[in-house]
């Protein structure tokens, strides 16, 4: 009876471990693995092993940086057993990271967190980092703006937004063709199941005493939008590069 007490309470609890075969993944692609979960000194039920894919996104809160865990996707191992004392289990899981993981470039974190729903206990769980790569679509207009058109990739951070829950924000500072016209480019990705949609916040460089006036009064910075689709990214970085530059000049 103290064992099944102490259990409850997640002393001497079972313990999860979460093996992925590849911690080296690109978004929209699968992955798999196995959970290895090693009884305590007693005998527990296991309602179900749940996988969660999370990142940390930056909120502003009175005036300080907060960061939090942000839920990116999660999968069920539907199955419920007991492991036994001193028990050693493991469940094969293989399932398809989702398209719009973000990439772990500049502060974004990404790992893959296991929890056991065990009855009256606290819940065990387990994180493991992976490294993600971003999705092919991301990673040729990456390519674009900064192999084709000079610009040079200054920070890269989550941040939490109202529409979306959480924005990878992707910020640039201008070279080549670009380096006299603006003092910054954003931008925002947005995967669909056959195009990528893109939000570039437009910075332009103060030009004469018209300039310096918008600049002041914030009216310097434009947004559009533009979206590649799949047949257009399968034309070429070239191609997409020429589709990107027309789209920045509009704000020269």
């Amino acid at each position: 009876m103290l064992k099944k007490w102490l259990a409850s309470v997640g002393i001497g609890s079972a313990k999860v471990d979460t093996r992925l075969d590849n911690d080296h993944l690109t978004a929209g692609e699968p992955f798999s693995g196995k959970v290895v979960i090693e009884g305590g000194n007693t005998d527990q039920q296991v309602n179900q092993i749940r996988l969660f894919v999370m990142t940390e996104a930056v909120q502003e809160k009175d005036d300080r940086k907060v960061y939090k865990d942000v839920i990116l996707a999660s999968f069920s191992i539907d199955q419920s057993f007991t492991v036994k004392e001193g028990e050693r289990k493991e469940i094969s899981f293989e399932d398809t990271l989702p398209v719009h993981t973000p990439p772990t470039l500049g502060r974004t974190k990404v790992w893959v967190q296991t929890g056991l729903d065990v009855p009256n206990a606290i819940d065990p769980n387990d994180r493991d980092y992976i490294t993600v790569e971003p999705h092919p679509f991301m990673r040729t207009a990456l390519d674009c703006l900064t192999n084709e058109l000079g610009f040079h990739l200054r920070k890269v951070e989550m941040e939490f937004s109202r529409r979306h829950e959480y924005i990878q924000e992707f910020e640039f500072y201008p070279g080549g063709e670009f380096r006299g016209d603006l003092d910054e480019l954003e931008a925002m990705f947005f995967m669909g199941a056959n195009q990528l949609e893109i939000v570039l916040q437009v910075d332009r460089r103060a030009k004469g005493l018209g300039g310096l006036f918008a600049e002041a009064l914030d009216m310097d910075e434009s947004f559009v939008r533009m979206t590649l689709t799949e047949a257009e990214i399968n034309e070429g970085v070239a191609a997409v590069a020429e589709k990107f530059r027309q789209t920045i000049r509009q704000f020269r």
